[in-house]
């Protein structure tokens, strides 16, 4: 058994003794044990901990929906302010505070316990790393918050009416707590524990976060701030680098080595794995679900697709007419990592879930406010119930600290031919992909995505971030800190079709689907045409955007695949933000709204 998931377990008979509702959070263990009755060895500072672990896990494969990464047809936040008249009372989640309440209980009591002063600094760094973690989100969602370094007691009037801190002072306040915790959190931790090297990847990566954030988002008025960040997300990186002990996992198979680390039941013991979310089929089940493969909920865009390189280096949009293409010939000479992150031509479908074509070589299924491509990043391709359910999830890669290492180095203009060596290039090695060297060509495609940059390299490792990190949660956050969200108003879209007709999916050279006209009905039965195969053509209703038809195209016969007719207007700076939600401006009218909320 992982050995996480006995000390989660132990942690939650435990805990379970001593709390029977949701309350606990806010009663334990004032009343239930009493802090005179805990906190008093080091294995009780150990089973609290472990109560405020909450990394992210397999759910994240859907976390760039309503990017220009993913489409989806779910009722995403962002997705509902853009085409709708949102305000701080339609806008309600986010201001909730009894995870800090927790931390802030083991912070308070953990001096307690009869331990050496060695020990007791790791146990309150975890703490501290924990705080700064809650905190990190609620800068990123509400840019000022109250800083609360000690546990409310509901008789505490002048911390229930507390204004708000600006963000430059609790984000300080995390920068301690992170550099507090690298200093004494301790290294050799248990699997899936946090040590010194998980808090050192979310310092280099807040750090980057909010050197880039306060360089594009002038409303912030801390432009001259930035740097200050982005060498610390530098040299941190650097550390983890020089001394962390971790490598990019490269077996020397391009076609498969960046696949393997989404789809595995044993990441423990891989180089790549800073920090994982680690599953066990009947202990703690992974909670993969049939729709990541892209027909339920979301599907990956072509804008994605086409950012991919090809296996030249070269840019994919500077072919001619790299807009018509059809999806056989979108995939031909691509960057190895396309077809480990989307269903291509060939691939064959084991695990057939919902699918409705069934088994065996995959037919490109298309359905109305789809893209038209699959998903096979995280697919577990697989039917054994068993598996499927003890899929590990990377929470931290190695291959992020490369890249956070090559943009800071890029920002602050210190990125040399060496540096590039040392991160990027070993991304793409393990692809198969000639190096990136330094002041390359611009693509103007990538360039006209984000305007304000010139610098071609920084340009490139943006565009490596996108792809090695791609579905995997990052976009959204990318976004926000590089000021570009513009780019959310562009409608996800999918497989491009010339007109109607029939058309080739697996790359066999025959015909698997036919394309006809919404006016026209599908055949029934036998009816229907075959292929040279003997196997039955799959028929669409093709149309436009709100016809009865099985699938919209941009110019009803013709075009690409259509997901969305309008997402909406992003709203700069006022959308970067969320609001204190009505009802806790109305508890504490201390509380005030910016950036137009």
């Amino acid at each position: 058994m992982k050995y996480i998931y006995k000390i989660i377990l132990v942690a939650g008979l435990i805990f379970s003794a001593s709390a029977c509702n949701d309350e606990f959070l806010e009663r334990f263990p004032e009343t239930e044990i009493g802090t005179e009755n805990f906190f008093n060895t080091e294995e009780d500072l150990k089973i609290y901990l472990y109560n405020l672990y909450n990394f992210a896990g397999i759910g994240s494969y859907g976390s760039d929906a309503a990017t220009d990464n993913q489409a989806t047809t779910g009722n995403t936040e962002l997705k509902t302010i853009m085409v709708s008249n949102a305000s701080a009372a339609t806008i309600t989640s986010g201001w909730d505070w009894n995870g800090l309440r927790a931390i802030n209980i083991f912070l308070a009591n953990s001096s307690k316990a009869q331990i050496s002063e060695e020990l007791l600094n790791h146990y309150v760094g975890v703490g501290r790393f924990f705080r700064a973690k809650f905190y990190i989100n609620k800068v990123k969602r509400f840019s000022d918050v109250p800083w609360y370094e000690e546990p409310i007691e509901t008789g505490d009037e002048e911390a229930l009416y507390k204004e708000r801190d600006s963000r430059e002072f609790v984000v300080g306040k995390i920068m301690e707590d992170l550099e507090f915790a690298a200093e004494y959190v301790q290294d050799g931790q248990a699997t899936g524990e946090v040590d010194v090297w998980v808090v050192k990847s979310f310092l280099a990566r807040f750090a980057l976060y909010e050197g880039t954030y306060r360089k594009y988002h002038s409303e912030l008025g801390l432009e001259s701030t930035s740097t200050e960040f982005l060498t610390t997300a530098a040299t941190t990186a650097q550390d983890i680098m020089d001394n962390g002990d971790f490598s990019i996992y490269n077996t020397g198979n391009p076609a498969t080595d960046y696949a393997e680390l989404f789809v595995s039941t044993s990441l423990e013991d891989n180089p790549e794995v800073i920090l994982g979310t680690y599953y066990e089929s009947d202990v703690l089940n992974s909670g993969w679900g049939q729709w990541y493969f892209g027909n339920y909920e979301s599907s990956p865009s072509k804008d994605l697709m086409q950012s991919y390189l090809m296996a030249d280096g070269s840019y994919y949009t500077n072919q001619d007419g790299y807009e018509t293409k059809l999806f056989v010939e979108e995939f031909e000479n691509r960057d190895a990592r396309l077809s480990q992150t989307y269903a291509f031509p060939g691939w064959e479908l084991v695990n057939t879930g919902t699918y409705a074509q069934g088994g065996g070589v995959y037919v490109q299924q298309l359905q109305k406010n789809f893209s038209g491509y699959h998903m096979i990043k995280g697919f577990v391709n697989n039917t054994d119930q068993e598996v499927i359910n003890s899929v590990d999830f990377p929470v931290i890669r190695f291959a992020e600290i490369l890249l956070i290492y090559a943009e800071s180095k890029a920002e602050l203009g210190e990125l040399t031919q060496a540096d590039l060596d040392a991160s990027i290039n070993q991304l793409r090695a393990r692809a198969g992909m000639p190096d990136l060297m330094l002041n390359p060509e611009v693509d103007p495609v990538q360039q006209a995505r984000y305007p304000s940059i010139s610098n071609a390299t920084l340009l490139e490792i943006r565009r490596e971030r996108r792809i090695e990190l791609a579905l995997e949660g990052y976009r959204y956050d990318d976004i926000m800190r590089w000021g570009a969200g513009d780019n959310l108003e562009v409608e996800p879209e999918g497989l491009y079709f010339p007109g109607l007709g029939k058309y080739d999916l697996t790359g066999d050279g025959i015909e698997d689907i036919i394309l006809i006209a919404n006016s026209e009905s599908i055949p029934s039965g036998e009816d229907r045409e075959v292929n040279e195969l003997g196997e039955t053509l799959i028929y669409y209703r093709v149309g436009s955007q709100g016809d009865d038809a099985s699938v919209y195209l941009e110019n009803g016969e013709s075009g690409t695949v259509q997901t969305v007719a309008d997402r909406g207007e992003f709203v700069a700076p006022k959308y970067y933000y969320r609001p204190v939600p009505q009802t806790q401006v109305t508890l504490n009218p201390n509380l005030t709204q910016i950036f137009g909320w």
